[in-house]
């Protein structure tokens, strides 16, 4: 016998894509206006949090295929919005940085970036949006 399929507005993949498109409306509004892809941000984001981080390790913060992040980087080098270097030790390693504009950009739209965020923790209440935020993170296989 086969097991039959949710219907679709109860499917967590679906579901799943459907909220993705409901956050990232506002951000892409957003970065119309910096002239940033959604995947340029999250780099960004991610180094002007962490500091300067090696390639693969970058590549897994801002949830990106290394092949994507190679572009990504090439892209924001050109730009002046990151720097990349090679490792001492092992000259295969590439580190990348935020420059001082990179990170200019990421102050210049953070209140921006916290007003959208704050609408979608005021929309859930604090509560639930704590609470959706772990139970994501309990489907992330990359989370500890």
């Amino acid at each position: 016998m086969t097991q039959s399929l949710p219907p679709t507005d109860r499917s967590l993949p679906i579901a799943l894509i459907r909220a993705r498109e409901g956050v990232m409306a506002p951000i892409r509004e957003m970065l119309a206006e910096t002239g940033l892809t959604e995947q340029q941000w999250r780099v960004l984001r991610v180094l002007a949090e962490h500091g300067q981080l090696d390639a693969k390790s970058l590549a897994e913060r801002a949830s990106l295929l290394l092949p994507s992040l190679t572009r990504i980087a090439a892209t924001l080098r050109g730009k002046g919005l990151i720097t990349q270097t090679q490792g001492d030790a092992d000259r295969r390693r590439q580190f990348i940085a935020i420059t001082s504009k990179g990170q200019r950009l990421i102050d210049a739209n953070a209140p921006q970036a916290a007003r959208i965020a704050a609408g979608f923790r005021a929309a859930l209440g604090d509560a639930d949006f704590d609470t959706l935020l772990d139970l994501l993170a309990r489907l992330d296989p990359g989370a500890p």
